[in-house]
């Protein structure tokens, strides 16, 4: 398997109140909110056009079960179909099952620390 995690795809975060935190970050700190957050716009090495997506959740969200922390990573992957299965094998712990949408695949793990933790393979083009 080539590699991995190719990047930091979301940071996703519970709040008392979604609206308000999207509101406070897009007048103090200029991000282009949204009603899911802010995605913000870069490019790899290769000069590809990449995202990561920043959102605030509400405090009574189930999405980050089995976890009870208050926060999700979300990371780029590349192939992960094949990263699950090489992650199951190791005996990481999977969350549900693989989702697939226009803009990617979606897979859950737990770390060590029982974080649950959102992994992405991306299809940025679908965001232009």
């Amino acid at each position: 398997m080539k590699q991995r995690v190719t990047g930091i795809g979301g940071l996703f975060f519970k709040t008392n109140d979604a609206k308000a935190s999207r509101a406070w970050y897009k007048k103090h700190l200029g991000f282009n909110t949204d009603d899911y957050g802010c995605t913000f716009w870069w490019q790899d090495k290769d000069g590809n056009a990449c995202t990561t997506q920043w959102s605030p959740f509400p405090k009574d969200t189930t999405y980050y079960e089995p976890s009870t922390k208050d926060f999700m990573f979300n990371y780029r992957v590349e192939n992960l179909e094949m990263l699950l299965e090489v992650l199951k094998a190791e005996g990481v712990t999977i969350v549900g099952e693989m989702e697939q949408h226009d803009y990617g695949k979606f897979g859950w793990i737990l770390d060590n620390d029982g974080n649950k933790i959102e992994l992405w393979e991306p299809v940025d083009s679908a965001f232009l």
